[in-house]
C-alpha cells in the first residue's frame, strides 16, 4: 500500500510530535503492510499552521530517512503538504511555498469542513487553470458533500481526485462521513483511501483492515486501485485509473 495523506513530518502541526514518533509511525505502517508515505503537514491555515516550504522540512524528512535507514525499517518518504486550499494556492504553488505530492502536479488540497460549495468549486477549477491535478483531502467530512446530491461527482467533473480517510470507514468521523464515504465508494467515485494518520497510537497509519473490508465489500481489484494502484500512480506522476 502506499500513504498519500499522512502527519508523519514531525514538530510542526498535530501529528507527530517527534522524530521517535515519525519513527513509530513508520515502523508501524510497514508492519501493517504500507510500503512508501508522503508526509503531508497541514500548511496555508490562516491564524494557524503557516507551514510554508522551507530546508527544515527537508531536513526533518532527510533526518526520518536515515533513522529508518540505521533501523532497517525499509519504507519510502515522499514530501508533500495538505494545502488548506484558498485563491492564492496556485500561486503559492508556483512561487514553491507550497508543494504538490513528491512534485507531482497532484496537489493535496483541505478545506473548511463548512465551506459551500460553490467556493470550494471555484478554488478547484483555478489549480486546475493553472495545470494541477487536486487530491480532494477527505471529501467525505466536508458538510456539503452530505448536504448537496452530486457533490461529489461535481467535483470529480471539475478535474479532482477524491481521497477518502480509512477513518471515515471505522466510524471515527461520525455517521454523516461514514455514509458519504460508502456511497463515494459505492458509486465509483473514490480514487484513493488514505490514513490521515497524526500518532501510532490513535488516527494510526494502520490500514490493513480498512483494507480487507474493501476486499470484501467490493473486490479485491477495487482495494488494489485505492490503496496501490492510484496513490502509486500519483506519487510518480502518472495519470490515474478509473475503476
Amino acid at each position: 500500500m502506499f500513504d498519500i495523506h499522512c502527519h508523519i513530518c514531525y514538530g510542526c502541526d498535530d501529528g507527530a510530535d517527534s522524530l521517535d514518533t515519525a519513527v513509530k509511525m513508520a515502523e508501524l505502517a510497514l508492519e501493517k503492510g504500507t510500503k512508501a508515505i508522503a508526509a503531508t503537514p497541514h500548511c496555508n491555515i490562516p491564524g494557524s499552521f503557516a507551514n510554508f516550504w522551507s530546508e527544515d522540512f527537508e531536513t526533518k524528512l532527510d533526518l526520518l530517512r536515515a533513522a529508518l535507514a540505521e533501523r532497517g525499517t525499509e519504507i519510502e518518504i515522499y514530501p508533500g503538504q495538505e494545502i488548506f486550499c484558498t485563491s492564492r494556492t496556485p500561486q503559492l504553488l508556483e512561487s514553491g511555498e507550497l508543494i504538490t505530492l513528491n512534485n507531482s502536479r497532484y496537489p493535496l488540497v483541505e478545506f473548511d469542513f463548512y465551506e459551500f460549495s460553490d467556493s470550494v468549486y471555484d478554488k478547484l477549477r483555478s489549480l486546475v487553470s493553472h495545470g494541477y491535478v487536486p487530491v480532494v483531502a477527505h471529501p467525505e467530512r466536508y458538510a456539503f458533500v452530505s448536504e448537496e446530491s452530486g457533490a461529489a461527482s461535481a467535483m470529480k467533473s471539475i478535474g479532482c481526485l477524491l481521497q477518502i480517510n480509512k477513518g471515515s470507514l471505522d466510524g471515527r468521523f461520525g455517521m454523516q462521513a461514514y455514509i458519504a464515504a460508502s456511497e463515494m465508494l459505492g458509486g465509483r467515485l473514490a480514487d484513493v483511501i488514505a490514513s490521515d494518520a497524526h500518532s501510532p497510537y490513535m488516527r494510526t497509519p494502520d490500514m490493513s483492515h480498512i483494507h480487507e473490508k474493501i476486499c470484501e465489500e467490493y473486490s479485491y481489484e477495487y482495494a488494489d486501485l485505492l490503496f496501490s494502484g492510484n496513490p502509486e500512480r500519483i506519487l510518480e506522476n502518472r495519470e490515474t485509473l478509473a475503476f
